[in-house]
């Protein structure tokens, strides 16, 4: 695997800004030609830097504009049980984001919905049926102050 150069890290920002680029205007902004960007570009896909191209979507004008963060507790965190909490967390569709914590807890979700009712429906009837889970706790966002996606 080749390190990263600063042309690289370059294509990569430029990429993350706008995955619609196009390839001459990618180039220009990162000081190559056509050709040795596309090369890089493919390389960096490759290698795995470049995992994919997507489209942000403004998730408040679809009306789920209401983000909770949800800390969970497990009541097992043997390999057996992380591995049957991991594969059910990801069937919640209103899950959009699920870490592992080194804490005082196990697990930090980022769930999106229309509004708290919803958010109450998602914590007691599918987060808290999980396998394995003790306890939860929710933080409920007040406003978005700086979202890479968006």
């Amino acid at each position: 695997m080749v390190e990263l150069d600063r042309i690289d890290h370059s294509i990569l920002r430029e990429l993350q800004k706008n995955g619609r680029i196009t390839v001459t205007e990618l180039a220009s902004r990162v000081g190559l030609s056509k050709t040795p960007c596309q090369v890089r570009m493919r390389r960096l896909e490759e290698q795995g830097y470049i995992t994919g191209y997507t489209a942000l979507v403004n998730q408040t004008k679809l009306g789920l504009s209401h983000i909770a963060f949800a800390q969970v507790t497990l009541s097992d965190t043997s390999s057996k049980a992380l591995a049957a909490f991991n594969h059910a967390i990801s069937q919640i569709s209103a899950v959009e984001q699920c870490h592992m914590i080194a804490g005082n807890f196990d697990y930090l979700l980022k769930v999106r919905t229309r509004n708290m009712a919803e958010y109450r429906q998602v914590l007691g009837e599918q987060i808290n049926a999980l396998p394995h889970v003790l306890q939860t706790s929710t933080f409920v966002v007040m406003e978005n102050v700086k979202d890479k996606g968006l």
